[in-house]
């Protein structure tokens, strides 16, 4: 089986993007940490090129599952994402210098997609690993949740596919190898498809 993750080019003015380097590190180590390949795709911070970027990895290799990764900045841990909107709102311009306020991802598309990847189960694994995680029910509005609802809407909710998006805090608050292997215990999961057990994530506000 195939798996692709993807991560992102630094943004913002930052020197480096954790996620990519995640990405980077279980491509490099996927037979070893889910027994499949793994292939790593690097995405632009941009509303108009990170889709598309990652639609042809997917039509070049051909996946059984995709997991997108992203940097959630001054998060406390990793965070599992529940659903992408249908919305761009930007709070500061792409790499490209673009700024969408409330226009669709998908003109005419649904509100929201839910993830279709084993999120509890990876939550309990990675938990008991003590590595810090969450389920989280925001993308944001920015690029990661662009391609999150791109990648559910035009191919995620295929027969037999998994696919879905997890945010990666800094590499000061969680080593990159603590991500990888959290990343590596979500992609496990989904290509073995793990029913979920019954396990609160949920919050209060």
């Amino acid at each position: 089986m195939t798996v692709v993750v993807s991560g992102f080019e630094p943004f913002d003015g930052a020197l480096a993007n954790p996620s990519w380097e995640t990405a980077a590190r279980l491509a490099e180590r996927g037979e070893e940490l889910v027994g499949d390949r793994v292939v790593a795709v690097r995405l632009p911070v941009t509303f108009a090129g990170a889709w598309p970027m990652l639609d042809a990895a997917i039509r070049e290799h051909e996946p059984d599952v995709v997991v997108a990764l992203g940097l959630a900045g001054g998060a406390p841990g990793v965070r599992l994402e529940r659903v992408a909107v249908n919305v761009r709102d930007a709070r500061i311009p792409d790499n490209a210098g673009d700024r969408p306020v409330d226009v669709p991802v998908a003109e005419g598309g649904p509100v929201g997609y839910w993830s279709t990847l084993p999120l509890k189960a990876s939550l309990a694994e990675i938990r008991a690993a003590g590595v810090p995680v969450a389920v989280s029910s925001t993308a944001g509005t920015y690029v990661c949740n662009d391609v999150f609802y791109a990648l559910m809407h035009h191919w995620g909710l295929g027969p037999g596919r998994r696919a879905g998006f997890v945010h990666v805090p800094g590499s000061d608050v969680v080593p990159i190898d603590d991500q990888v292997s959290a990343v590596a215990a979500v992609v496990r999961h989904a290509l073995l498809g793990t029913p979920e057990p019954v396990l609160a994530g949920g919050t209060e506000s």
